[in-house]
């Protein structure tokens, strides 16, 4: 198993074809998106063990929305059945390995933060408990804020073609982080592409158009454009998952 260098156009294209692998099948993906949605809700509001288990589940689920991407890419049905591939797999045990090396890294990117806020950002998002508003506007949560940013990239990297490796090609845990890791280093021109195009659709043009329209009705708009953002969520994140197929199928699919 080799990784695959491609070019900075194709990164650029990844968003594009998830599009239209999203496009082959709108209701199966909104199908699958709103499940996963639900049931990670459920999950992570368990009392005292549902901030734990959650992560530890992301992995498997990244498999089963790369096998829906994987269908449909083949002409077939894209069945709610596949958003389960990836707890179905031999390679189930692989998978909650990686959850839990998921988790950890996780927890060492809050711990990270809290040398610059105190622990306020860390707190939130394991506890729930939203900081005041002075600390939501303070410079230390916002250093919070960018050290979570540059901490998870490496985080990123690890796990970005690790689910699929340990999921269709037979690789152990530790294997399939190295893989994804160094894959991710060497194709790191179209990531950043990709990047730059996801962040241009899926922030700054939301964020243009919502302000635009408050802005020209003199906020009269205000409640109707907000409440545009969760049908553009539905629509965007069934296209990252796809997306993120798209990357794996260029770099290590066909080997």
């Amino acid at each position: 198993m080799q990784a695959r260098i491609v070019g900075i156009q194709r990164g650029a294209r990844w968003l594009g074809e998830g599009w239209q692998l999203f496009r082959s099948a709108p209701l199966g993906w909104l199908a699958m998106v709103l499940a996963y949605w639900l049931l990670m809700t459920f999950v992570s509001h368990l009392a005292f063990v549902g901030v734990v288990i959650a992560p530890v589940l992301v992995p498997a689920f990244s498999v089963g929305f790369m096998a829906a991407a994987r269908a449909v890419g083949g002409g077939q049905r894209l069945e709610l059945a596949l958003l389960f591939e990836g707890f179905r797999s031999p390679a189930l045990r692989t998978q909650l390995v990686l959850g839990l090396a998921y988790l950890a890294c996780l927890a060492l990117v809050l711990s990270g933060t809290t040398l610059a806020d105190n622990g306020a950002l860390a707190q939130w998002m394991t506890t729930g408990q939203r900081p005041s508003e002075d600390v939501l506007q303070s410079d230390s949560f916002f250093a919070a804020l960018a050290c979570a940013a540059l901490f998870y990239v490496p985080v990123m990297m690890l796990f970005w073609f690790a689910p699929p490796l340990a999921a269709w090609h037979a690789t152990g845990a530790g294997k399939a982080l190295f893989f994804s890791f160094f894959a991710c280093l060497m194709n790191w021109r179209a990531l950043l592409a990709y990047g730059a195009v996801t962040a241009a659709i899926t922030l700054v043009l939301p964020f243009l158009v919502l302000s635009g329209l408050m802005l020209a009705s003199g906020g009269a708009l205000a409640v109707p454009a907000v409440s545009l953002a969760f049908p553009l969520l539905m629509l965007l994140l069934p296209t990252l998952f796809a997306s993120f197929y798209a990357s794996y199928r260029d770099v290590f699919a066909s080997q």
